[in-house]
């Protein structure tokens, strides 16, 4: 285990997309082949009218504001975006240190070795168009785990934690990643939410089928929140003497596309663990892989089946959406990859059950929410914890 430490580090919740049909190496000895007939152009990605028929109905924002943090709903912002004060460091505020420490695949109980994936992509399966054929190999991985530790947490006290998921690189200090960092200071001075210490945890790499972030991140099952809680978080305890909350209201996780779905993922298969989530661009479509016929949709089944057909579960969860996510960015053509429909199906079934839950549809931004997020993580923040009581 090879362990650093840094002054100011924080996740940027971002994410890879889907793979776009890479074209595999030749090799040195083999003679060309001829040129391939270009690749057909992908028809740029539409804009969603917030008013289309069948969409949830958004009460509209100003420029400028965000949803009231006690309020549920959907909730429509943008296009102009004021960037969050919270998101800037405050003289007087106290600054909270963040560590990394980086875990081998070979020492994973859970994730030993990792996949990759060979190119190309891959193709549709002929005997079931919900999945792909993929050709995949084993590979060591290392990741990287991101700890920031608030000046006010107090040692041999149970802290509140949240769980992030596509967290930075081993001694990644670029300003972009210190957003969530300086957001959590101000707003734990400002009492909007509870002293709290965040993990932001590295995939294992790659991105969709047949790579190790896509086997992690879009699987239908408790097993990466297994393994968070069996070989992250006991490490993090051991490296930095804190203590995590084991009441499952004092846990959060947050993502942004693939990293969304798994922190749901995280929450739904173990809301025993965790009952609090925050996804941007939420990847509630069908890019599970391998197959698995009790979700034959992948996250696709969240809106369709899993969430309508369920008890409702003791989950919050903010949303957000933007109004030019993706359509349909790979091989699959079953009209399960619109990233805007699957959100607002979402929110619809949400909304019909009863949940918690808070949706924001943002105009004029794209995957990962672009400059809207930048204005909406402390909102989004406070909302999450918004009705939390520590356990006495």
């Amino acid at each position: 285990m090879k362990k650093t430490t840094s002054r100011r580090l924080a996740f940027l919740s971002g994410s890879a997309l889907a793979a776009l049909f890479p074209l595999s190496a030749q090799c040195a000895d083999t003679p060309p082949a001829a040129p391939a007939a270009p690749a057909a152009a992908r028809p740029p990605v539409p804009k969603r009218a917030p008013d289309t028929p069948g969409y949830p109905k958004f009460t509209k924002l100003e420029k400028g504001i965000n949803p009231p943090a006690d309020a549920v709903g959907n909730f429509l912002v943008g296009p102009d975006y004021v960037p969050a004060p919270e998101a800037k460091v405050v003289d007087g505020v106290p600054q909270g240190k963040v560590q990394q420490f980086s875990m081998s695949s070979k020492d994973s109980k859970f994730y030993n070795p990792g996949i990759k994936r060979e190119v190309p992509f891959g193709t549709v399966d002929p005997k079931n168009p919900r999945t792909v054929i993929v050709e995949t190999f084993p590979m060591d991985y290392t990741r990287t785990i991101t700890v920031y530790i608030p000046a006010q947490y107090k040692p041999g006290t149970p802290a509140p934690f949240i769980v992030t998921h596509d967290g930075p690189g081993l001694a990644r200090a670029d300003a972009p990643r210190q957003e969530l960092a300086r957001v959590l200071d101000n707003l734990i001075a400002q009492k909007r939410v509870p002293v709290q210490i965040a993990i932001m945890v590295a995939h294992g790499g790659g991105d969709a089928q047949g790579h190790e972030r896509g086997r992690e991140y879009d699987t239908m099952s408790g097993k990466f929140a297994e393994f968070i809680e069996a070989e992250v978080l006991p490490l993090v305890e051991k490296n930095y003497g804190v203590t995590l909350s084991k009441d499952p209201e004092a846990r959060a996780t947050m993502g942004n596309s693939s990293g969304g779905s798994a922190a749901l993922i995280m929450a739904w298969y173990h809301p025993e663990l965790y009952r609090r989530v925050i996804t941007t661009s939420g990847t509630y479509v069908n890019q599970q892989w391998p197959f698995d016929p009790a979700t034959p949709g992948g996250a696709w089944d969240f809106h369709t089946t899993l969430i309508p057909q369920s008890p409702k579960k003791p989950i919050r969860l903010w949303m957000g959406v933007g109004d030019q996510d993706l359509l349909n960015p790979n091989v699959m053509r079953d009209d399960m990859h619109d990233w805007v429909e699957a959100n607002n199906r979402m929110a619809t079934v949400l909304a019909a059950k009863g949940y918690r839950y808070q949706y924001v549809f943002a105009m004029g931004v794209g995957h990962s929410m672009g400059a809207a997020r930048g204005q909406l993580l402390p909102e989004a923040l406070e909302w999450v914890w918004k009705d939390y009581q520590p356990q006495k």
